[in-house]
């Protein structure tokens, strides 16, 4: 049923009527527990906010798969904007993006040039840009482009995503580079990836436990307890310098294990995804960890385990979308 649910969220994020039905309705129904806004203030508001409480974090402005020009170059603004006022305001706070969003669909060239707009500006101010990578259909133009900035450019890193096959040779050829692992959050077919929840575990863990080893600056990006259990004691065996090492969640996810992990003296950054287009990110975080869903329901109907009193108001189109999964959901 896991499998289900995650192909199911999956094939929602790529839904362009659920799309434009959750940005017109949704977002302050289901979403903004875990997306800080809709514009750069309030995403601004919240790395201060979380910054006040000794976290660092990193800011995506959503958005992908972007098939014109002008759209790429707006965005591509926005991320520059955003990193002046990183810059203004000295805050704790660097950017992932995606390729995608800066027109790779369009030309890896066109894409390459943004990407040398923002990283003259991120290279001034020693902000760190980490690339996000996507599907595996992205994935060796991203790896192409990635090269080819790292002959000119510091600030700039990439994601490691355990599930795929040749994750452990990719981040062997970027050693040297800052680097995150994660699982995975793409469907992807069984020729390019693992697909049974054990095989990604098992490789997510030897991946990240053999990057610590050998000493690069690694963030370890999951909401998994047994995996950064076993991280954890990973580390204090064999003494791991704590300054190589960072714990990532998502904004919104597990705030009681993120304080946690802080107040052991880990430095631990928030993941913050702002924007209008938060639709597909936020099924994709869904289908990571379908239980999620549980987590969302709950927070729209209690408050401290007690029913809210006011009614929340709901539009007939959400209140579906919301019964059909939560129906899939309740039959695991």
């Amino acid at each position: 049923m896991h499998y289900f649910m995650k192909n199911l969220f999956i094939g929602m994020s790529n839904n362009k009527t659920l799309q434009t039905m959750a940005q017109k309705w949704g977002y302050r129904i289901v979403a903004d527990q875990f997306i800080a806004g809709t514009n750069l203030e309030d995403a601004l508001e919240t790395v201060r906010t979380l910054n006040a409480k000794g976290f660092s974090c990193t800011v995506d402005h959503l958005g992908e798969f972007v098939t014109e020009k002008e759209v790429s170059i707006q965005a591509k603004e926005k991320i520059i904007q955003f990193m002046h006022c990183i810059n203004e305001e000295q805050l704790d706070c660097h950017i992932s993006l995606k390729l995608t969003q800066l027109g790779l669909d369009i030309s890896e060239e066109f894409c390459l040039q943004l990407m040398r707009e923002i990283l003259d500006v991120a290279n001034n101010y020693h902000i760190f840009i980490n690339i996000d990578t996507e599907d595996y259909v992205h994935y060796h133009a991203t790896v192409r482009i990635l090269n080819e900035l790292l002959l000119d450019y510091k600030y700039v890193g990439t994601v490691i995503q355990s599930y795929y096959y040749h994750a452990e040779a990719l981040m062997e050829q970027l050693k040297d580079v800052r680097l995150r692992i994660v699982k995975g959050a793409y469907k992807e077919s069984a020729e390019v990836a693992y697909q049974q929840k054990e095989e990604i575990d098992a490789q997510f863990l030897h991946l990240a436990k053999k990057r610590l080893k050998e000493g690069g600056f690694t963030s370890i990006a999951t909401h998994d307890h047994h995996m950064i259990r076993s991280l954890l004691q990973y580390i204090e065996e064999e003494n791991i310098d704590k300054n190589k090492v960072e714990f990532q969640m998502l904004y919104g996810f597990r705030e009681e294990l993120q304080e946690k992990l802080k107040n052991e003296g880990y430095r631990f950054t928030v993941y913050l995804p702002y924007g209008e287009d938060w639709f597909g990110y936020f099924m994709r975080r869904l289908a990571e960890r379908p239980r999620n869903m549980e987590l969302i329901i709950k927070n729209q109907l209690y408050e401290n385990n007690r029913l809210k009193k006011k009614p929340i108001i709901l539009t007939a189109s959400t209140i579906g979308v919301l019964a059909f999964i939560w129906r899939n959901f309740k039959k695991k």
